[in-house]
């Protein structure tokens, strides 16, 4: 029974996007509404506090400036002269008080006429006295006030009193509450429309990210980059303005002579790569090439390159190729399976007609003639299989020298290997694989150049030392005219016919992808030779 894993705690579900975005947008929104209206209320408190200042001591001026004012101050407070005007700029001004005393502090106005001739209460009046005008905040005999107090001059500018004016505090904070309300609406309608771009946005960016999420997105993106790179063959996208987007890894192997690990995302489209002209032609005309063979680093590659659209509009294109020379390793190293198969079905039928024969011999009871055929047989295995295999090592090229050398003898001709020859089975499956693809394709041409002479004679040679590997290839045949011999190994150069000149071209690459060396040798009418160095072995398994 298959019991479902609790889920890790460190690897919960990451937020979704509108839920990411809603979080984050809503609190740069409110910080920002938050902010601008603490800000905003700074502004107000502070403007109120002033404006009400400036009110009150503007009152204050004026009663300090009229004559009626300052005449009554010479006289005495029971006269009732101030108590009027004061009543009315209290009522007119929405003011708490408006008092008017002399210079020994005593009242000449009040809101309660009982407190008039009576002593100013507080000591925030005393500057005034010297001809100061004085601000204060104090608790007299009705409520705690903003109080202004400005000195009364007469004509002789002598100063002969001073007016108080007060304003409630609780007016105040009732003024500064009012305008509350205001930073209240405003950061109401900044976070309605703040709320309705957010759920624009997220539909908006839904829409574009076709519903999926920011973590489905990256593991998405991981995904394909693993299968990129573990793809053998080269991609190359380019977007509509002919940049190269995307490039993996064997792209980037096979198009260049070493491996690079530089970004070539954002770079033109060079004129000079035959790949990156089909991307182009793809993306300008919406051409697509299919099963084209480029040639491109010493390599033959065969690619495929396709528009992409978007509806009726093309918005870039992409490329895949993979090196033929690989294709080209797997059909030799299947024919050479193929030779080593049909090899061991000839040889074991041949096997089986021994077996009848010594049957044969053994029914009819002549014991020395089985005896006989019995050592024959063994010593002419041992010649021909035991000695081939004491002189190669490796299984797979023993069985093919053996599948030549039968193929050989089938059109009449002698396959020799070299009783100097020596191969050791040390050599990587890259390093069996070039030498199967050269000595498959060496031995080819000699047995066609000794299609018109019978009797022909093919010379092999491989012989190990010192981690390198020495192939000789000779034959005894017409040889390689002399203006052929410098452009043997180019492709297309062949004295066949057409579509030939294909197998020392990929003999000569398959050879300097391992480092090795090829050189050839020929005198018309004589001989041809063909020598190869390749390195043999882990230790000189490297370009």
């Amino acid at each position: 029974m298959i019991q479902a894993q609790k889920q890790d705690p460190a690897r919960r579900r990451p937020l979704k996007l509108s839920t990411l975005v809603s979080l984050m947008f809503a609190a740069v929104i409110a910080t920002v509404l938050l902010s601008v209206n603490f800000l905003y209320y700074i502004q107000i408190d502070n403007f109120i506090r002033a404006h009400l200042n400036d009110k009150a001591l503007a009152v204050a001026r004026t009663l300090a400036d009229s004559p009626e004012i300052q005449h009554a101050l010479t006289l005495s407070p029971t006269d009732n002269i101030i108590q009027p005007i004061a009543n009315t700029v209290v009522k007119r001004n929405d003011l708490l008080f408006a008092v008017i005393i002399n210079m020994q502090g005593i009242r000449y106005s009040h809101p309660n006429p009982q407190f008039i001739n009576h002593h100013f209460i507080g000591d925030d009046f005393l500057p005034s006295l010297r001809g100061l005008e004085n601000l204060s905040v104090n608790h007299g005999v009705l409520d705690e006030a903003l109080r202004v107090f400005t000195p009364v001059y007469n004509a002789e500018h002598q100063q002969v009193g001073v007016v108080a004016i007060g304003i409630s505090i609780s007016e105040v904070n009732a003024q500064i509450t009012r305008n509350r309300w205001n930073i209240f609406w405003t950061v109401l309608v900044g976070a309605l429309v703040g709320s309705l771009g957010i759920l624009i946005l997220v539909t908006r960016l839904k829409r574009i990210l076709f519903g999926l999420e920011p973590y489905e997105i990256s593991s998405l993106f991981e995904q394909r980059q693993a299968i990129l790179e573990s793809t053998k063959e080269g991609v190359i996208a380019v977007d509509e303005h002919a940049r190269v987007t995307l490039i993996n890894q064997a792209a980037r192997t096979l198009l260049s002579e070493t491996t690079t690990e530089a970004p070539l995302t954002g770079e033109s489209i060079p004129e000079n790569s035959l790949i990156l002209s089909h991307l182009r032609d793809a993306l300008h005309n919406g051409t697509a090439w299919l099963d084209e063979k480029v040639s491109t680093r010493g390599r033959t590659l065969i690619s495929n390159t396709v528009p992409v659209r978007s509806g009726q509009r093309i918005i870039g294109a992409v490329c895949t190729f993979r090196d033929k020379t690989e294709i080209s390793q797997l059909m030799q190293r299947l024919d050479g399976m193929v030779n080593y198969v049909d090899i061991l079905s000839e040889r074991s039928h041949e096997f089986m007609n021994k077996l009848h024969v010594i049957l044969g011999l053994l029914h009819l009871k002549n014991y020395p003639q089985a005896e006989a055929f019995i050592l024959q047989s063994a010593n002419s295995y041992q010649h021909e299989i035991g000695a081939l295999q004491q002189k190669i090592g490796s299984p797979m090229i023993a069985g093919f020298v053996l599948s030549k050398t039968n193929r050989a003898a089938e059109k009449g001709h002698q396959l020799t290997l070299s009783d100097a020859s020596s191969l050791p089975d040390i050599g990587s499956e890259q390093q069996v694989a070039v030498l199967i693809t050269v000595l498959g394709n060496l031995i080819e041409n000699a047995l066609e150049a000794l299609a018109d002479q019978s009797d022909g004679e093919i010379h092999l040679l491989l012989h190990y030392q010192n981690g390198w590997l020495a192939c000789e290839v000779g034959d005894d045949g017409p040889g390689i005219p002399e203006d052929y011999l410098p452009h043997i190994f180019d492709k297309g150069l062949s004295s066949k016919g057409n579509d030939r000149g294909v197998g020392l071209f990929l003999v000569h690459q398959q050879v300097r992808s391992l480092g090795g060396q090829i050189v050839v040798e020929s005198e018309p009418g004589v001989y041809t030779q063909f020598l190869v160095q390749l390195p043999w072995g882990k230790g000189n398994n490297s370009v």
